[in-house]
């Protein structure tokens, strides 16, 4: 049962149920697992940090990411990424021994709070090859421009073809690495029509980036047809399941 419903089954007042309701998003406990992305030559270019999130009343049970940061404030956003960032930081022989990137998940409100906190940004000038991965197109603040948020770093799009992430995204913001979500590229790989549409999506995508990353390949086939592409490199379960973090040593250089 939800913790709503458990709330609302035992008429608790609406002021202490938020009470209630911001205290057990402030109770979660988070891990981090990162998964790969290879290049379409098989070869490792990044990984990306993923988040586990759980509550103490029932560790065994996952909380969706994209829920819980929808449900705590953005300075505790901040301090999650200020986490993935130090970890990765730890890991520093390991990217410069291998000349891979790392990618961040952050939506745009905690991309621009991020700047604020000195001790952050100092962490992240200290570690080139962190890139923060935008799980939304950032629509910029009237007082922002452009050039404010590029002093953070390389940005990368994540899920084109879903919700804001689309084309006029792209004559906005310069990104360095754009993803294609995998519920687009499972459509268009559907007919021949769908397919050469693909092809067309992804060599005009490249004018407005430096590459294409296609997410969710999951089968054989997905990854020949990503490899045939115009892409760039892709991710999924196919090429490899997330893994802790801890264990990033023992990563796959080239599949």
């Amino acid at each position: 049962m939800k913790l709503k419903q458990v709330i609302q089954q035992l008429n608790i007042p609406a002021s202490i149920e938020s009470l209630q309701e911001r205290r057990y998003w402030l109770q979660c406990e988070r891990a981090y697992t990162y998964q790969p992305i290879y290049k379409t030559d098989g070869w490792l270019m990044a990984i990306e940090v993923l988040t586990i999130v759980t509550h103490p009343a029932n560790p065994e049970q996952r909380i969706a990411p994209d829920r819980y940061f929808s449900k705590v404030p953005v300075h505790q956003r901040v301090d999650v990424v200020h986490e993935q960032v130090s970890l990765l930081a730890a890991q520093r022989d390991f990217f410069l021994q291998h000349d891979v990137l790392a990618s961040v998940n952050v939506d745009g409100p905690t991309l621009l709070a991020m700047r604020q906190n000195t001790e952050l940004m100092a962490l992240v000038d200290s570690q080139p090859w962190v890139r923060f991965e935008l799980v939304e197109h950032i629509r910029l603040p009237q007082d922002s421009t452009f050039a404010s948020i590029s002093e953070i770093g390389p940005l990368w799009l994540d899920d084109f073809g879903t919700g804001m992430a689309n084309f006029s995204a792209l004559s906005e913001v310069r990104y360095d690495y754009i993803k294609v979500a995998r519920d687009l590229f499972i459509m268009l790989r559907k007919t021949p029509e769908g397919q050469n549409l693909f092809t067309l999506l992804l060599q005009l995508m490249n004018r407005y980036c430096q590459g294409v990353i296609v997410e969710g390949v999951e089968t054989l086939e997905e990854w020949r047809d990503v490899q045939q592409s115009p892409a760039f490199a892709a991710q999924g379960y196919f090429l490899s399941r997330p893994v802790p973090l801890s264990r990033l040593e023992h990563v796959v250089l080239a599949l």
